[in-house]
Parts: C-alpha cells; structure tokens; sequence
C-alpha cells in the first residue's frame, strides 16, 4: 500500500536491497524468506519484541536521488506480490518522467506530491473510516489478522507486551485481545509460539502472585491452563479481560452478541494507540458502575464526572430549573449554584471546568421534557379519583368497574392502593403499644425527609440506614422500596405503560401464562389478600404483563412470591416496576429459564462461607447442605423460609443495600447455628435445624395480625426452639459481617459465572448425549466430541455472521438437543472435515445433499441430533444402510432440481412420478371409498380405549423400509455414478473398485432397459422374464473384471455402451448380445489420466435412450435426452453391488471417526516451531 512519505536516514539497516534503479529501491526486510541465518533470527525476534511494523510489511520501496544520503520510504507491502505491484507502477508512470528534471529537489517533491495524491485519491474513492482508531492501532489489527488467520469481522480491542510461560520457560511476545479470542505470537531465535482461546471456552480467570509466576495472570479452560506475566499494567490488562470474559458468558446464557455503542462520545483529545472498541468497554464498566450506585435505569448513560464539593444545608427538593455560575471566593472556589422549582438552591465548589460542566447541563435542561414536579405526589396526596371511603366490604370489590372487553383500568382497586390498606382490618386493643411504635418510626422519617428530602433528592446517610435497619412503617413501605430500587424513576418516564403491557398481554395462551396460572393461588395462600378473585387478578396482570415485556424470563417459580409481597403494598403498576428492577437489575439472570443468577450467587456464599466461617464450611461441603438451601433463600429473598412479618423487614433493607444484605443474613443463620450443624449426622438433620430456626425468626413490632407460616406449622414439632428477634438477627448480621463490600461481591460474582454457566454447559452436554446415545452407535465420548465441534461452530457463526441470525439458531427456552443449530455452509465445513466418504471436489455437493436430506422441517438449519444421525449411518450403518443413505442422497429432496442437466428432464421426472403417486393415490381412495361403505353399515360407538390405542398407533415411529424407497430415474443413477467414481478416486483399492462400479453401472443399466420394456409392453410375461435377464448378465460381471483396461475407463465405458443397443426382449438373446457390448466399445476413448466427473456427465447425454432401432440411432443420441422412463429400484442397486466383493469390503469396512476428529483439533493450533529458513507468511487456524 502507498504510505505518506516518511524519511529514512539507515536505508541499509535490517533491510536487504533486491531491485534497483536511479530514483527507487525496492527492499526485503531481512529474516523474512528464504535465507537469513542467525541474522534474520535476530532481526525477527527484534521486530517481534519492539512491535516493529515490519512484521506486517516486510516489503517496503524507498525513493532517493543522486548521492544525498536520505531516503523517503513511499510503499509498503505484506507479500511480494502487493509491492511488485507498486514497482511496475513506478516503472512505468514515473521514471520517463522524473528524468525530464533538472534538480534533485524536485524530484523529491515531485514523487511526494506524486503519492500523497494516489493517497488522497484512494481515500476519496474508498469506503470512508468508520472507527477513529490511530494509524498504530490498525497496523496491530492488521498484523492479529494476518498472524492468526482471523477475519476482517474480529475487532481487536488492544493489545499487551508480556510473557507466556510455556513450562517454566517464559516467551516474551505480545498478547491479543480480541472481541471474541485471546491471542499469544512470540517469536524468538527461530521458535515460535501461537495460541489462540476462545474467550466462550474459558472457565477460570485470576490475578495472583507466586514464587514460580510473579504476578501474573491465569486463563483456565477445561482442558489446561495459561499463564502470562510481566504486565506493564497489569490491573488494567485483567480488567479488559474481564470484560471480554463477560460478553462471550452473556452469548452463550442467552445469545447476546456484542454490539458497538455507536453513539459513543468522541475523546476531547486523541488517544495514543486505544481503539475505539477499547473506549467504548471503558465507558461500558463506567456506565454499569454509575447506575448500579445511583440505581438508575439500563438506558441512562454517563455523560462525565468531574471532582467538586457539595454543600449540604439539606433541604432538598425534585427538579432541576436553573443553573448559574456563582461569585468565587476563597471560602467556594469556583462555585456552581443550581436552583429547583421550588426556590431551593445546591452549591457546589471546586468545579476543574465550571464553564463546560455548566454548557453541558444547560442543553440536558433544554432536551429534557418538563415533567409535574414532586414524583413522590401519589404517596403524599391520594388521587383526585381515588373514593373517600373504601368499599363496605372485601367481597363486592370484584373487579372494579371497567369498560367492557378492559383488563386494567386506573379505576380498579388495586390501581390505587396496595392490598393491605385495602384488607385492613381494625387493630385489636393489645396491639396498641405496637401501633404507638409505628407512628414513632412513621415521624421518625416524616422529620428524615424535612431534614433530608424526599424523593429521589433525598440524602442517603448513616441516619437513613439506621431507620431502614429499624424498620420501614407500613405506610411507608411502598414508597421507599420504589424509591430505593430506582423503579421510581421508571414508573416517572414511562407512564400509561403498565396498562397497555396489561391489554397486550392478557387473552394470549403461551407456556408462561399457564405456569402463571397454576402457580397463582400457591401465592402467599395464607395471606387474606390472595384467598379472593382480587388479589389473585392482580397478581395475574403483574406476573403476565412482566412475561410479554421480557420473554426472555417470561416467568419463572418464586416470582409469584415476590411479586404477591409487592402487591401487598404498592399499586399494580408500581408492583409491576419494582419486579422490572428486581429481575432486570438487582437480581440479574435470577429468574431465567436456568435461575443463573441464583447459580452464582449461591457460589459466592459458599465462598463466603469458607472465608468467614471455615469450620462450618467444611461440614456443610461434607453434608451437601449450602447448594440445597441456599437457592431458596435467595430465589424468595428469605419469604418462603421465614414468617411474612419478619421476612419483609429482610426485603426493606434489600432495597437499600442491596444483594449484601442477603449474604450477611445467610451467614448470620449458618453462625448461629455453628455449633448444632457440626455435631450434624447427614443432610436431613442440618435441613431441619435450619428449617426450624428460620421458622421461629418473629417480628415483635408487627401491627399487622398474625399470619400463619405453613412451613412453621408443618416442622415446628412439640418442642419449637425458641423465637428469635428478626432485628436481632439483622444486627447481628450488620456486626459481624457488615464489611462486606459491593466491589468485592461483583468480583466474586464475576468468578463464579464464569464456573456456573460452563457447568450449565457441560450439563447441557451431557444432557444431549444421553438422549442420543440410543439413537447413534457412537460412544459417549465420541458424540461430546462431537457437540463440542459442532457447538463451537454454530459459536463461530454467532460472531462472524452468517445467513441467519443468532437468535434463529439459538433459543434458550428449547430442550437442549435443539438449541444449537447450524446452516448448510457450516454443515458442509464439519461434513468435510469428519465424514468417511471424500469425494474430492464433489465433497461439497454431497454434503448439501445430505443437509437438504436432514433437514426436515425446510427450516434451512439442522440441530445436533440431525447431525449425529446422518453421520452415524456412515461411520456403523451395515452396507444395506449406507447404501439407501447413498440412495435417498441422490432422490428429491437430497438432490434438488437445479442439479439436473436441464429442467426438461427434472420435469419429465417429476411429472412421472407425479403421475404415478397420482394413480396410487387414486386405487387407495377408491379402496378406502368402500371401505367407508362397509363401516357406515357396521358404524358402532367405539370406547375411549380405541382412541388411545389409534393415538398410541400414530405416535409410533414409522420405520422405513427398503421397499418403501422411491424409484431412481436414469438422471439421478448418473449423479450417483458421479458420486461412486469420486468417492474411490482417493481408495487404495482404486482400480478394483473402478472395475466393480463399471460392472454394476453397466448391470443396472441394463436392468432399467428391460424393465421398461417389460413395462411399455405390460403384462405378467416382462415380470417372468426379468429374473433370467438379470441371470444372463451375470457372465458380463467375469468378462469386464477380466479386462486389463483402466477402472476410470470402464466407468466412462459402463455408461456409454449401456445403450449402444436396445437389449432384446427375450431371455434367449440377451446373453450373447451383453458379451458382444462388452467387448467392443467404440466409445470408450477417455483415458486414464483425463477421466473427470464432468466427463461422466458428458456421457450421460451420449447414453440417452433411443426411441427407435436401426444405426441412425447412435447418431442421434448426442443430443438426445435421458430416458424418462427408465428407472430402478433399491432393491436392484443393493442386489447388483453384493455381486462385486471389492464394492461389498469398501461398504462393510468400519471407519474410525476419533482420526477425523483429533484432526479438527489440530487446527485448533496451541504452538508450532519455525526454521529460519522459513517463509513467515502466517496463517493460523484459531479454536
């Protein structure tokens, strides 16, 4: 490629001159080609270690003149051919001219102008850039491409200098990160090292120190591990891979592929050697950092962040109306003062760049839409419709008064107050000291808010927690937990969107809405609010409405409880959000099809636990007893394990701290129980003392009436242990291990989704092959090597495109066998690379055969069962097997009409059969017409046991036999010809096979010929007759095995003189006549070494029938086409091959697929050394 002229003062240094003139040098960077002893080792190492730009174009053309001793390097190239190109060019546009010049300067201006102008040109013409990545970036992109065989789809993010240990030994080099591979090329002295991991396959990543590798970090996969070190910033290298890491575990969970942000803002100054790719991760993990601490919504974006000083007088108010600049003073440096609607005015000091932060608020001011103020209103001041008194009584509520043909309507009940003020009865008299207690707590945060704020500007402090750890009051409760879920600020931006989910959403039938409804009354059914029609619809249109906006969860156990939890004090619609926040935000992947998040988070505990409580942990690993309990306890946040009163003070300080506080809870039960769950004998027993401990976790300062736990009723026994404080246990949990932190939970996190969802993986995989084991005669090895091929493919096409998108081939919420599915072009690459029968060039054609063949259903993809099935009958069907799948391959719909010669015949063959089906079709009607007859005279009430065994008898598989095989037309024998003939092209047993595939074509040949007479004529006598002919032909089989001409030309000489002449319709003369074809064949000129498949299909046109007698004939069926009414059965291929030994061996002789498949593993190349002497054009196959 032409580059910018840049100035060379050592033109000769590390470079070899190869061509010359006066004004150009064309040079070969040394070690690059043939040759170059130690010093092209040297100079390779170099350029390998100091990311010499070499590596990529070791072709380079310089410009000087006369005896100035600077050179101008002008073009560059990866291969000799590219800067060949170059030099022609030169040759020939520029030396003529440039010898017109007097001066040695203009020259020099002359080429450079001269090239700058190419350049500006080429830009103009070509693609304009997409990405603002700097010229040192791209050269490395190119450079990860070109070294690993990677293609223009796979985006580099960045890339590292550091060492990979081998052993002991550490390869310095560089490393490659990539969207969707870790990459490693180290070159040193002539050896070199290439690894490549996808970033799906890894199981384990860490950070650590050791005496044998300083820091460093390790990539585990399942089958080894990798180490790299020497880091020159180490932190920010892990953090990358993390990230990476996380996509490829978001596309194998739910087929997530990763996606530019194309709105990513441009860097107020150019970044040295960071793609934009690499900025738009960075600003990802920002993005995540920001909403996960302010709970914001998964489309708010961080625009900035700048360091200044908040001055708090608290009094604190909603919406944001002016912004100015402030007077600076010693006392507020620089200050920032923004004022509310309300007159409330926040100062800020210390601003970097006061002018810009206030430019950029005023235009988010500008774009924002001027909303009512005072979000938290309807909590405050009921709305304008709501009724000054409730209903006289729970059972007339009904549904509310809505239009006909309505699910949700604002007027309902449960619109505009939870269930609990709606059922709340009169408090009895000896709950008074309690009732006295909650309006305390409810002036306690009535005089937070006047100090604090309310609403989304209030102040969260010490104080703010220590009121949640005391107890949210009733009335309040709905409120903050929106508050503190962030769902408020949804609700706030996207109104009336609730009620339109409802419309959408009720009515429809779908797998969700029937786990729905048989979970709806298993909903808190000990509560008085879910025992009637009310609270159970409310529950349905929450759960039902959640299921249509994300059908990725749809719906998933122990989202009933929650939800019902939720209803009790929020609206429908606030319930609705606070469930959006819960299972989108703070329980990711909780409620999925395979309760990932719960995986995960259970993993954690059980680190927790060994860190916290080793002992303990120890035990319980012994017993089995974290992974059983712990997925309840999370999946319910403690409510279907704990009395409601007390559970739901668990959930108040959920919403504040979010998931740490369950881990503090959890490890709090294990360590008050430490003592009693060591002396444990088994399993059952530790699952009861914890049962009963949670059972008895009261909550003292309840106002509501007591709500009877079944789990309590059923375990509590005659001795019930005594009743625990729930602000007890709180407390204890805060004292004891409230150092937990949010950061180091994600990390954790971070670890074990890596564990979880390759164990989910693995499951997956065993999952498959047990369902399949009965079908494949493959071993269970064999059919997971397999699935990991084959997954690995349909992976593959995930992130480097293909004809159908990823979320075609991939859906989570079908059974495992059929979830990952590939089209005809990765079929066809794994076909080649593992099927027994090569066909050379034809390989291609016959895998789309079979692909077409598999594909049942016409969806243009086929799953791994379709795939282990087609395989298995070639590598442990018995000849008759492979034979019929050789037979359907070369039968609609395998061998599709444009693989016909002409339409005409595809026609002629259709319409045939067409015909023959027709006239089928028409006997069985006119047979079952009768038959219908005969039943309307005996019609009699037939029993339920009739219908179950029809239905049994329709559900059985039908098994295919050989007589239900269509007929094969001459056009489609030809095909198959073509296919035989390539198949043994590359057999040790060529020639012998040649011989028996031209005695069989010319033997079925010949049999299709009687058989059409016999047909033509009718009758019984051609069906009598047809046996002897077949016997007559059997001494032709002896004759053309004797003969000492080549295999390909028996072939060629089968097909030719099949037909030469018409054979008799009498058994007399037909042996005579076989002899006589056989010896003298004047078509039979093709030689040896010419013979190719297209030769065949030449002849076949040479072969076609010929309609009438007589020599005229022969000269006629040139072109002429094949004959239509010709035609065999599988009956005659299978009886005509088990005359030839050499066909039956090749057909009966066993393969081995584990050779195919290690050699699908070797591409997947880990290290490979080079000579000095070798040419490093690189390209390597990745995993």
């Amino acid at each position: 490629m032409w580059i910018t002229p840049e100035e060379v003062l050592l033109a000769n240094a590390l470079w070899v001159s190869e061509r010359a003139n006066p004004y150009f040098i064309l040079q070969r960077r040394k070690g690059h080609g043939r040759g170059g002893g130690i010093t092209g080792l040297l100079v390779g190492t170099l350029d390998v270690v100091l990311d010499s730009s070499a590596r990529v174009a070791p072709y380079r053309i310089l410009h000087q003149t006369g005896e100035s001793q600077i050179f101008w390097n002008i073009a560059c190239g990866s291969s000799r051919k590219e800067i060949t190109e170059h030099w022609e060019w030169l040759e020939t546009n520029l030396l003529q001219t440039l010898s017109i010049f007097d001066n040695d300067d203009d020259i020099t201006t002359f080429v450079k102008g001269k090239i700058q102008g190419i350049i500006a040109e080429e830009n103009k013409s070509g693609k304009p850039q997409e990405d603002e990545d700097p010229g040192k970036f791209r050269e490395a992109e190119l450079k990860m491409r070109k070294l690993f065989g990677m293609p223009e789809e796979e985006k580099l993010v960045n890339y590292y200098p550091c060492s990979y240990w081998k052993g002991r030994v550490p390869r310095q080099g560089w490393i490659y990160l990539s969207v969707n591979h870790l990459c490693f090329y180290s070159f040193l002295l002539g050896k070199e090292v290439s690894l490549v991991v996808q970033w799906t396959e890894v199981t384990q990543l860490d950070k650590n120190a050791t005496l044998v590798f300083p820091e460093s970090i390790r990539v585990s996969t399942r089958d080894t591990e990798h180490f790299f070190s020497m880091f020159l910033n180490i932190n920010e290298t892990f953090k990358l891979m993390e990230q990476l890491a996380n996509i490829a575990m978001r596309q194998l969970l739910d087929n997530e592929s990763f996606a530019a942000d194309r709105f990513l803002p441009k860097p107020g100054k150019t970044l040295k050697n960071v793609s934009a790719l690499k900025r738009d991760l960075d600003a990802r993990a920002k993005n995540e950092r920001y909403r996960a601490l302010f709970r914001l919504t998964q489309d708010e974006r961080l625009d900035g962040h700048t360091d200044c000083t908040l001055w708090t007088p608290f009094t604190k108010m909603h919406v944001v109306t002016i912004v100015e600049k402030a007077d600076s003073s010693s006392v507020l440096p620089s200050p920032l003062s923004i004022s509310t609607k309300n007159k409330m005015t926040f100062l800020f000091a210390n601003l970097k760049d006061r002018d810009f932060l206030v430019q950029r608020i005023s235009d988010f001011l500008q774009r924002t839409p001027d909303r009512p103020c005072g979000l938290n209103a309807q909590s405050e001041n009921p709305s304008p419709s709501t009724p000054p008194s409730l209903p006289p009584s729970p059972s007339v509520l009904g549904l509310g008064e809505m239009p006909q043909n309505q699910h949700y309507s604002p007027s309902l009940p449960t619109a505009k107050q939870g269930l609990l003020q709606i059922y709340q009865q009169d408090v009895p008299e000896e709950l008074g000291p309690k009732v006295t207690r909650e309006k305390m707590k409810e002036e306690s945060w009535n005089i937070h808010f006047f100090e604090y704020g309310r609403g989304v500007c209030m102040y969260r402090t010490s104080k703010t927690r220590e009121l949640v750890l005391n107890g949210i009051p009733e009335s309040l409760r709905g409120e903050l937990w929106l508050l503190f879920s962030g769902a408020q600020n949804e609700m706030a931006t996207h109104p009336g969107y609730y009620g339109s989910l409802v419309e959408q959403a009720m009515g429809k039938c779908t797998l969700a809405t029937e786990e729905i409804e048989r979970d709806l009354h298993r909903s808190m059914p000990e509560h008085h609010a879910f025992q009637n029609e009310m609270g159970i619809a409310a529950l349905r249109r929450v759960l039902t409405a959640y299921a249509y906006r994300n059908p990725g969860i749809g719906y998933c156990q122990a989202m009933n409880i929650v939800t019902s939890v939720l209803l009790l004090y929020c609206t429908e619609e606030e319930a609705f959000w606070l469930l959006v926040a819960l299972c989108e935000r703070m329980l990711p992947d909780y409620y999925n099809t395979r309760v990932v998040g719960a995986l995960v988070d259970q993993g954690v505990f059980e680190e927790l636990t060994r860190e916290c409580l080793p002992l303990l942990y120890e035990r319980m690993q012994e017993l089995g007893v974290i992974s059983t309990i712990s997925l309840s306890w999370f999946l319910t946040l403690f409510l279907s394990v704990m009395p409601f009163d007390s559970a739901v003070l668990l959930v108040d300080c959920f919403f504040y701290e979010g998931i740490k506080v369950i881990f503090q809870v959890s490890l709090a039960v294990l360590h008050a129980n430490m003592d009693q769950l060591l002396s444990c004998s088994d399993e059952g027993e530790a699952m009861t003392i914890l049962g009963r401990y949670l059972d008895n976790v009261v909550n003292k300062q309840t106002v509501s009436p007591p709500i009877p736990h079944l789990h309590a009723l059923l375990t509590s026994g005659n001795n019930p242990p005594p009743e625990i404080d729930a602000f007890e246990l709180i407390k204890a949990s805060y004292e004891k291990f409230g150092s937990l932190r949010a950061d180091v939970i994600e990390q954790m996190r971070f670890k074990q989704r890596l564990k979880v969802i390759q164990s989910l993986e693995d499951t997956a995989k065993r999952s498959v092959v047990r369902a399949i084991m009965t079908e494949s005669a493959f071993t269970i090895e064999e059919l997971e090597e397999l699935y990991v091929l084959f997954k690995a493919k349909h992976i593959m096409s995930c992130y480097w495109g293909a004809s159908s998108t990823a979320a075609e081939r991939h859906d989570p919420s079908l059974p495992y066998l059929e979830q990952y599915r590939i089209d005809c072009g990765q079929f066809v690459q794994l076909f080649s690379a593992l099927a027994p029968w090569s066909c050379g060039l034809h390989t291609n054609t016959l895998s789309s055969r079979l692909f077409r063949l598999l594909d049942q259903n016409k969806d243009t993809l086929i799953n791994f069962k379709e795939f282990v099935t087609g395989l298995s009958g070639m590598y442990h069907g018995d000849m008759t097997e492979k034979l019929k799948l050789l037979y359907k391959l070369h039968l609609p719909p395998a061998l599709c009409p444009e693989e016909a010669e002409s339409a005409l015949e595809a026609t002629q063959f259709f319409t045939d059969d067409d015909t023959t089906q027709g006239e089928e079709l028409k006997e069985a009607g006119e047979t079952s017409a009768a038959g219908d007859t005969d039943d309307r005279k005996e019609e009699k009430p037939k029993d339920y046991k009739y219908y179950l065994r029809m239905w049994a008898k329709e559900k059985e598989p039908k098994k295919e036999s050989i007589k239900d095989l269509p007929r094969m037309n001459q056009e489609q024998f030809i095909e198959m010809c073509k296919t035989l003939y390539n198949m043994f092209s590359e057999d040790p047993m060529e020639q012998e096979l040649y011989h028996g595939i031209a005695t069989v074509a010319s033997l079925l040949l010949r049999i299709g010929e009687v058989g059409k007479k016999f047909t033509n004529n009718g009758g019984k006598k051609a069906e009598a007759q047809l046996p002897s002919t077949i016997d007559a032909l059997q001494p032709e089989r002896e004759d053309s095995s004797g003969e000492g001409g080549s295999g390909q030309s028996l072939v060629s000489k089968a097909l030719a003189e099949a037909q030469l002449e018409t054979p008799p319709p009498t058994a007399a003369g037909s042996d005579e006549d076989a002899k006589d074809d056989t010896s003298v064949s004047s078509y039979s000129v093709v030689s040896a070494g010419s013979l190719q498949c297209e030769d065949i299909a030449d002849d076949t046109v040479l072969i076609g029938c010929m309609s009438g007698e007589g020599g005229d004939g022969v000269d006629r069926r040139r072109g002429s086409a094949p004959d239509a009414d010709w035609s065999i059965t599988f009956e005659q291929v299978l009886a005509s091959f088990l005359t030839e030994t050499s066909l039956v061996d090749y057909f009966e002789k066993k393969h081995d697929i584990q050779s195919k498949i290690a050699a699908c593993k070797l591409l997947r190349a880990v290290e490979r050394q080079t000579s000095s002497s070798s040419d490093h054009d690189f390209s390597l196959t990745t995993q």
